[in-house]
């Protein structure tokens, strides 16, 4: 909640500081179970697909309330959701969409975010702020991450449409979004700026139970393993037969000495 010590701040720097500690947890799941292997395209697809319902459903509550203030956070070039489908027909295939089925972590995300809709769609600015904020540098990162890794071109790699912009630039996009919810809470009564400092805290813990759900981590990592292991195993062969080569020449010198 606000108190005396946050006067002077902006909203969003409140927001912000509300969710620090969950936020810095957050990042580590994300850094634990993500970070090294969203290279793996499969692992890229289902961090997509966990968020791709979210999105959308945001989305739609911007669309649906844009004669409310709430609808000044729908800033041209952020909507994400044909992005995240186009990614998704990628890895997927056309058809994902025939046998696909929500998946109970995000059809809990999903619950929540109708029950506050219907109480008060305003609870639903700290996950437009953090959610799409999050999405504007963290997803520059993995992008360039996954770049590095597979030696391309982090503007033409095919399947990262979600991190691509065209012609609108990351630095604008979330200046504007950062000003449309100070804007916004500026505008809303205390009890309700505090309900959506107190929201934003869970929209963490919605994210952390969604990317737990995450498949295909294990597997990459035990591969990746497996590899490191052979590597290790070649490489001490390699010492090995080098040592024992250096054995018999010496072995040969001695010889010839004598």
């Amino acid at each position: 909640m606000s108190g005396d010590q946050d006067e002077g701040l902006l909203f969003t720097q409140q927001m912000r500081k509300a969710t620090r500690n969950i936020h810095n947890t957050s990042d580590a799941l994300v850094n634990a179970k993500l970070g090294v292997t969203m290279t793996d395209d499969s692992v890229w697809a289902e961090g997509l697909l966990v968020f791709y319902e979210i999105f959308a459903f945001l989305e739609r509550s911007l669309v649906n309330h844009k004669d409310s203030l709430i609808g000044d956070l729908l800033i041209p070039g952020m909507s994400r959701t044909s992005a995240l489908e186009s990614d998704l027909a990628h890895y997927l295939g056309e058809n994902w969409r025939i046998g696909y089925t929500i998946r109970p972590e995000v059809q809990q995300y999903l619950d929540h975010l109708q029950d506050i809709e219907e109480r008060n769609p305003y609870l639903l600015i700290p996950y437009i702020y953090h959610l799409y904020m999050g999405l504007f540098s963290g997803g520059q990162i993995l992008r360039a991450k996954r770049a590095i890794s597979m030696s391309g071109n982090r503007d033409n790699m095919p399947g990262n449409n979600v991190t691509s912009y065209g012609e609108y630039s990351i630095g604008p996009l979330k200046n504007q979004l950062r000003a449309a919810v100070n804007d916004v809470a500026n505008q809303l009564d205390e009890e309700t700026r505090n309900e959506i400092l107190e929201e934003g805290v869970t929209v963490f813990k919605m994210n952390n139970l969604i990317i737990g759900s995450v498949e295909g981590v294990d597997r990459v990592l035990k591969r990746r393993l497996m590899k490191l292991l052979i590597a290790l195993v070649l490489l001490f062969l390699f010492i090995f037969f080098w040592f024992s080569q250096m054995g018999e020449e010496t072995d040969i010198e001695k010889t010839k000495e004598l």
